[in-house]
């Protein structure tokens, strides 16, 4: 079966109230015990894949848990176990229970040969209170878990509330979590209790950064289904690094790839938002907002790892770039119930159910109206080639961000056309996007340090510099910006 669940973190302020909101006459509270399993070389962990034995008050439940769509739904196969007879009072784990399911496939595949060498890695140790809610649309389990995972001597608190779709509809479910996220504040949060387990379990304070992965089109090719597949990728891509960065536990790149996944959505919803009629118009400006509040904390993250270390490299007496008010408030955007109602409102549009249409289209159909609008993106791109010697800053940053638009276009329509060529073509672009992105971190560069002067004169040792390589840095991305222009299309 496939489980659909969305789960938020709860804000300390509010832990209270969401527990009584919970906890009605209704409500059934059980102690859940886990003992989640990986092989020593992680086999598990490295497919997504989550095996446990868990009990559930007296019962025991042995549950595997595969990747399904999206970050929202899994595959899941459920049995129910029986205490051994010896006394033990604790089932011994059989993987044959699983065997000629689906998910049963993937655990085989992932295991191979080490099915022998599995063991426990983390454990959890919940209180949960669940009640199931009847709204319009939907049948949903509400479950508050209250406990913590724990991994050797290691331990991570759990305060979280999961909304799980029994009947109805994912926009029904996603209707019912935004009405509780606006009550009660809550964020959303992607990452899964394994997950979480196996990052304890290694040591680390949050998962890997997840990148964004090539979208393969699938059928039928319909401008509105291409749409929604689409944003769901990008959810895919964003999702996981925002919640990170909301958690307040994120690397600089995990606030560079929430920037670039934003900029990945917005750039879908510009050139190809007029497929769909659902697609609704605040969503751009909403996520405008976030990536410029992202923007700052990111071009302070790229100074400090790569032009600072130059500029000290060169004497310049600075040992630090100063703390600005950006810093602290990206989490707080990313924690903000208005960003969390913007997740679920995508997260509905990409999992919205389609009609079959009357007639399937045809993938020529959607290759050539992608192609027009790429094809107008490139001929504003030549012109601004043409012309960028005489731009302004504020104007060349406007080319660069129309390049970075056309490549994440191409990157979306690239499964309708020709591997080879469109693989070629984006080689091209990327020494100009390079090129451009350096002038333009020079530019960033430049304010910030001009910012520094009333309270660090020294920092007119780094203006004096970046005036130096201005030039060199103009010209190159002139020089590749035109090389680019005069190259052929694909489309």
């Amino acid at each position: 079966m496939t489980e659909i669940e969305l789960k938020f973190q709860v804000p300390l302020a509010r832990r209270a109230a969401l527990r009584r909101a919970v906890a009605t006459a209704k409500a059934q509270t059980l102690r859940l015990q886990a003992k989640y399993f990986d092989t020593p070389d992680r086999r598990l962990a490295t497919a997504h894949v989550t095996l446990r034995l868990r009990q559930e008050g007296e019962v025991w439940v042995q549950t595997l848990k595969c990747p399904g769509a999206n970050r929202w739904s899994r595959l899941e196969h459920e049995v129910p176990r029986v205490t051994p007879l010896d006394g033990s009072g604790e089932p011994v784990l059989d993987l044959a229970l699983h065997a000629g399911t689906a998910a049963g496939e993937l655990l085989a595949a992932a295991l191979g040969d080490q099915a022998a060498s599995l063991q426990v890695y983390y454990e959890t140790d919940v209180q949960r209170t669940l009640r199931l809610i009847r709204s319009p649309g939907v049948l949903a389990e509400v479950a508050l878990d209250i406990g913590e995972i724990r991994a050797g001597s290691e331990r991570r608190e759990l305060y979280e509330i999961e909304f799980e779709l029994k009947a109805g509809t994912v926009a029904g479910l996603v209707a019912l979590a935004a009405r509780w996220t606006e009550r009660h504040g809550l964020w959303l949060d992607v990452v899964s209790k394994a997950e979480r387990g196996q990052q304890l379990a290694r040591g680390e304070k949050s998962i890997a950064p997840q990148y964004g992965q090539q979208v393969v089109l699938k059928e039928p090719h319909s401008p509105d289904a291409a749409l929604r597949q689409m944003v769901g990728s990008c959810l895919a891509h964003l999702l996981p690094n925002a919640a990170e960065v909301a958690g307040g536990v994120a690397e600089p790149e995990h606030v560079h790839q929430t920037r670039v996944a934003l900029r990945r959505l917005r750039t879908a919803l510009r050139i190809y938002g007029d497929w769909s009629p659902e697609v609704d118009v605040n969503w751009s400006p909403s996520l405008a907002e976030l990536f410029g509040q992202l923007g700052a904390a990111r071009d302070r993250d790229a100074l400090q790892a790569d032009l600072l270390p130059a500029l000290q490299a060169a004497g310049a007496p600075l040992a630090e770039l100063p703390a600005e008010a950006a810093d602290t408030a990206v989490d707080d955007a990313l924690r903000a119930p208005a960003t969390t109602l913007v997740w679920l409102a995508l997260i509905a549009f990409s999992n919205a159910a389609q009609p079959e249409p009357a007639e399937p289209a045809s993938a020529a159909a959607l290759r050539a109206l992608a192609a027009a609008r790429l094809k107008h993106l490139q001929r504003q791109l030549a012109k601004d080639a043409k012309a960028y010697a005489s731009f302004d800053d504020a104007q060349r940053h406007r080319t660069r961000r129309r390049l970075k638009r056309l490549r994440y276009g191409i990157e979306f329509a690239s499964s309708l056309f020709g591997a080879k060529k469109v693989s070629a073509f984006l080689e091209r672009l990327k020494p100009a996007q390079d090129a451009l992105g350096q002038y333009n971190d020079l530019v960033v560069a430049e304010q910030v340090f001009t910012r520094m002067l009333p309270g660090q004169p020294q920092a007119w040792f780094a203006l004096g510099w970046l005036a130096a390589r201005r030039p060199d840095l103009l010209d190159a991305s002139r020089r590749s910006l035109k090389k680019w222009a005069k190259a052929p299309v694909f489309w």
